[in-house]
């Protein structure tokens, strides 16, 4: 009479066999999926570093642009009312010039263009590209110098009995590999270069109708704006 019924019981993990055989089968399949995965998750996070540390550097280097700007303007004020930041004038030669400061001193005015660099440049006075490697960046860029001249030579051609000196100021952790051609230098020696700058002898005795002149030149509109941008494009 029990017979029977034992022999059902003991033939019931022998059906059961394929099922658990069919389970280990499927998470044999899983496993073969792992490695790709894993690899997947490495790659994202090794593309995720990349961005990250990209855009950290574009705003640290954004920043530590706005803080020399800042000390520019900070040190000018210092020594002169009588300044002007990020203006335009009509070109010398035509076109629109783009100035990024200008002071008054009591020998003239120094037509500044600024230069945010970190790392090592060199490049002589002379030379029409000056090389910045920043790392393992290398880049060229316009020598400031001749590139301010023009800008230098619209604000002379606003006042031409006027000494306007050409200025070159670098922000930044930069260094030179030889010693910066004359009026190249860093911000923190604008204060003393500023204080001890003497323009040759000038017959010039109202010095507040030569600021005035040179504010009434200015192009302030929004058209003037739209002009030099499309300008620069152009170019």
């Amino acid at each position: 009479m029990f017979k029977p019924v034992h022999k059902i019981i003991t033939s019931t993990p022998l059906f059961a066999m394929p099922a658990l055989a069919a389970e280990g089968g499927t998470q044999t399949g899983i496993t073969s999926v792992g490695p790709a995965m894993f690899l997947f998750i490495i790659a994202g996070m090794l593309l995720l570093t990349l961005v990250f540390r990209s855009v950290a550097n574009h705003l640290a280097k954004f920043i530590t642009g706005k803080v020399g700007q800042f000390r520019i303007r900070s040190a000018l004020a210092k020594r002169s009312p009588d300044v002007l930041h990020d203006f335009i004038l009509p070109g010398a030669y035509g076109g629109l010039a783009k100035i990024d400061h200008a002071i008054l001193t009591s020998g003239g005015i120094l037509c500044i263009q600024t230069k945010h660099v970190n790392g090592i440049v060199f490049g002589g006075e002379d030379e029409a590209q000056w090389t910045n490697v920043d790392g393992v960046h290398r880049r060229r860029f316009l020598n400031p110098l001749i590139q301010n001249e023009g800008r230098s030579r619209a604000l002379r051609k606003v006042v031409p009995d006027v000494p306007v000196e050409n200025l070159v100021i670098f922000t930044g952790s930069v260094e030179f590999t030889m010693a910066p051609p004359k009026n190249v230098i860093h911000v923190r020696e604008l204060e003393s270069f500023v204080a001890k700058h003497v323009f040759g002898p000038s017959k010039i005795q109202d010095w507040q109708a030569v600021w005035l002149t040179v504010n009434a030149a200015v192009l302030r509109d929004d058209a003037a704006r739209k002009d030099f941008s499309a300008q620069i494009s152009f170019g």
